[in-house]
């Protein structure tokens, strides 16, 4: 599913592989005065838990609500926009089964300057781990579950003057 608030936010969740160069492309050609792209990927990660050497990740598999998922990702964007400057923001989030090593989201934002693409980038990914509705499952050798929120994610965003608390920790 693809929405679009403006031209200045795009967000997209789809199962199939995230085209990277493509949407960096996007980006160059929305506003002659981009000077900075800045790319966030964050990939399936096979966490290896050193005190529990069976804790390997085979597989993750992300679920999300279609429509209130792609709002509050575009809410955040626009609060992105209007917080740092930047000139736009794209998001594009897979659902589905996953393997290590997949990329499983893009966050990219297009800026004059490269400092407000950067920080708008971090603060656009930080508020993804914490509050965009996606459930996450991750499968190991021994069993399959929910993956809950971490303590650190919620502190990651609170820094941004965001209050969090939906880790269990």
């Amino acid at each position: 599913m693809s929405t679009a608030l403006s031209p200045l936010v795009y967000v997209h969740i789809q199962t199939q592989p995230i085209d990277v160069a493509a949407e960096q492309q996007a980006l160059y050609g929305i506003d002659g005065r981009v000077g900075a792209v800045c790319t966030f990927l964050g990939t399936v990660r096979d966490r290896y838990n050193a005190q529990d050497a069976a804790g390997s990740v085979q597989g993750l598999e992300l679920e999300h609500y279609p429509g209130m998922t792609e709002a509050a990702i575009e809410s955040m964007a626009q609060q992105a926009i209007a917080r740092f400057g930047v000139l736009a923001v794209r998001v594009v989030h897979r659902v589905g089964p996953m393997q290590p090593a997949d990329v499983v989201v893009l966050v990219a934002v297009s800026a004059v300057h490269r400092g407000a693409a950067f920080q708008a980038c971090e603060f656009v990914m930080d508020y993804l781990k914490t509050q965009a509705p996606f459930w996450k499952k991750e499968s190991t050798p021994e069993d399959t579950r929910w993956v809950d929120a971490r303590a650190s994610d919620d502190a990651a965003l609170q820094r941004w003057g965001i209050a969090s608390h939906n880790s269990s920790e």
